[in-house]
This record gives structure tokens, sequence and C-alpha cells, in this order.
């Protein structure tokens, strides 16, 4: 039986992660307990995590609390470890510069101790919780058909969202991004993906190892947090319904994305956990099935029979306007096909419990 050590054991992916692989794996879990996931009722109050501390996850399973930046911890969990699956990281787009130490340290340096204890320990492999916001703006063709890097977006407070080219003023068509398309990040969450990215690279060309960099889309599902500034804008849509009031969206609300299941998230882990890619290799998780953010909060107005969204026009000024990744490597290299389409998936989120606990903004470093 293979043994995986998953870090973030009791976050909302972790947690499912773990579900999905106790059956059939014997799983070490770990995880911070940080503030900024599970609320004040998480953390220790001098934010020191000290090793061998066990507590109770959401489920009353045992998770032992355990910074991933404690290198003195890991090496000792890391006995006997097969294979490591590191979910642990400060999510969010996060919401001003002054949270960007915070994903320095426990993304970047987290990520970096982690591999350092695994060379010392000898573990080899490795699969990454990673994200499609490593492509920033996504991928664009004009009429022709000709690829086209968009210019930025200097009209959003006139109403003009679409990208378009710099040269001609065209507006130009998103189209999906593969896995060599060149990283480009916009937002400090997604600078922090980058670099765990580039440090499991490094280490797996270092020591021999393997690396799976599972970059996720937007994932919502059962046990999803609350609405906080680092909620998944699925979750904040709820939020706002099940007070009574309209899912407020942003532009226009014909920004493209995917939204995949985080049940599909857990069999994607799964099938990289077992398949062992050798090197270093990176794979779009999506849906397969793009859908716009309006489609989204329509589709959860509806299934609670809410209020209608209302589209206001309103921008954040880093946002991509549109990012769809294709699935078709993951598809080739572990099998991987997502079980749940946006459509069938978001009805049932609509009346799925979400996670108690709010998270109160990024954690302290």
């Amino acid at each position: 039986m293979t043994r995986v050590l998953l870090t973030g054991a009791a976050g909302f992916i972790g947690g499912h992660i773990r579900s999905a692989l106790e059956p059939n794996h014997d799983v070490v879990a770990i995880d911070a307990m940080l503030a900024s996931a599970h609320g004040h009722s998480g953390e220790h109050g001098s934010g020191e995590y000290g090793s061998g501390d066990t507590s109770s996850g959401e489920s009353g399973r045992d998770i032992t609390r355990v910074d991933v930046r404690d290198h003195a911890a890991l090496v000792e969990l890391l006995t006997g470890v097969d294979v490591v699956c590191h979910q642990a990281a400060v999510v969010g787009a996060g919401v001003n510069s002054a949270d960007a130490p915070a994903y320095a340290s426990h993304n970047d340096f987290g990520t970096a101790v982690l591999l350092a204890a695994m060379a010392e320990t000898g573990c080899t492999r490795l699969v990454l919780a990673s994200s499609m916001v490593v492509y920033g703006e996504g991928k664009y063709r004009n009429a022709a058909g000709d690829l086209v890097m968009p210019g930025p977006r200097t009209r959003l407070a006139d109403g003009i969202f679409e990208n378009t080219d710099p040269a001609t003023g065209e507006v130009l068509d998103w189209t999906l991004v593969e896995e060599d398309a060149e990283l480009r990040p916009r937002s400090t969450y997604a600078a922090s993906k980058v670099a765990q990215e580039n440090y499991a690279l490094a280490w797996s060309l270092a020591t021999g190892g393997s690396v799976t960099a599972l970059r996720y889309h937007n994932v919502y599902g059962p046990h999803m947090p609350r609405n906080t500034p680092y909620s998944g804008v699925a979750a904040m849509f709820r939020s706002s319904l099940e007070a009574g009031k309209a899912p407020q969206v942003y532009e226009d609300g014909h920004q493209a994305r995917d939204f995949v299941h985080v049940s599909d998230i857990a069999a994607a882990n799964t099938a990289a956990i077992d398949a062992a890619l050798p090197g270093f290799t990176a794979l779009n998780v999506s849906s397969g099935h793009p859908i716009t953010i309006g489609e989204v909060a329509s589709t959860l107005s509806d299934a609670c029979h809410g209020p209608a969204p209302e589209i206001t026009g309103q921008y954040r000024p880093g946002d991509v306007r549109h990012i769809v990744a294709s699935p078709e490597k993951a598809r080739r290299t572990l099998g991987f096909v997502a079980a749940i389409s946006p459509e069938q998936g978001l009805r049932e989120f609509a009346t799925a419990p979400l996670r108690d606990a709010e998270g109160t903004g990024a954690p302290r470093v």
C-alpha cells in the first residue's frame, strides 16, 4: 500500500483528496490549521505550530498539526513515505500588496522546505497543487486565426471589457491554453504558484525525483469555505443567495472560465499518485466544459430559487478576461476525464454544505 504524506489535509480540497485516497492508500495527514483557512479556532494563539500536535479535522479524523516550514517535523513524518501530495497553501488572489510576504512565506518557502526534507529522507515523488492562474491572461486569436498577445485592458471604466489586438484594436477570441504556454502570473497567488513549480522542477532535476504539477481550474463543491476576500466566486455567489441577495457579477458576466468539481480534483490527484509519471509533468485539471461567470451565477440562482444575478459592470484591474485550458494532456497521460459537468455540479452545489469556519484574511508571516 502506497504511503502518502498529504499536506493541507484539513482544507477544502485536501479533505476531499484524503477521503478519495484512504480506501487504498496509507495517508499521513498534516495541516497547519491557519486562521486564514479555518477561522480563529484553528490557530494556536502564538501562530507557532509544533511537531506532533494532533487535532481533529472537520471529519473528526486525526490530523497532525504541522507547518510545512517546519523542517524537523517534516523529516520525522516523511519516514517511510512513498509520495507527497502537497495541497497546503495560502490561496486566493490576495487583497493587496501587504499579503505578499504571507504568500511567499507559506507557499514558496514552505514548498522549498518540504522539498529539502524530501531530499534528506529519500522521498522522490511529489504531486503538487498548482493552478491555471500561472497562465495569466490566457490565449487569444484574431479573426484570421493568428495567436495574438493582448494589450492591457485600458477601457474598463468605459465598460469595454474584451481583450483587443494592440496593433489593430480588433476584439480577440479566447482559445484553449495548453501546458507549454508561457507562464505570466498576474497576482500574488499566481506568482507563488509559479515559484512552487520552479522549485519543484529544480528539485526534480537535482534529485532525479518526479513531480506532477496539477494546474487546477476554478474548484468548487461541498465544504467550500464561505464568503471571504479569499473565497472562490462560486462560494461568494452562494453566500449572497443564502442572505436573500442577488449575486453580484463583475464586468458583463461573459468572462469564460472552467469550473471543476472538487471530487474530480480528488480523482485527478489519486490518478497522479498511482501513475507515478517520470520527471516534471504539468497537467491542466478542468471539467472540459467552459462556462461564463454570468452562467455560474444564473445556475446557482435558479437552483436556489433566489434573486436573479445583478450584472454590476464593476471590475478589478488585475482580473483576467478569459482563461480556459485544455484538459487533453491529463486525459492522455493519466486517463483523467472529469465526471461532473459544471451544470450538474453547480446545481448540486447550490444547496451543498459549506465550511462553517470563515477565514480571517492572509495569515501572519
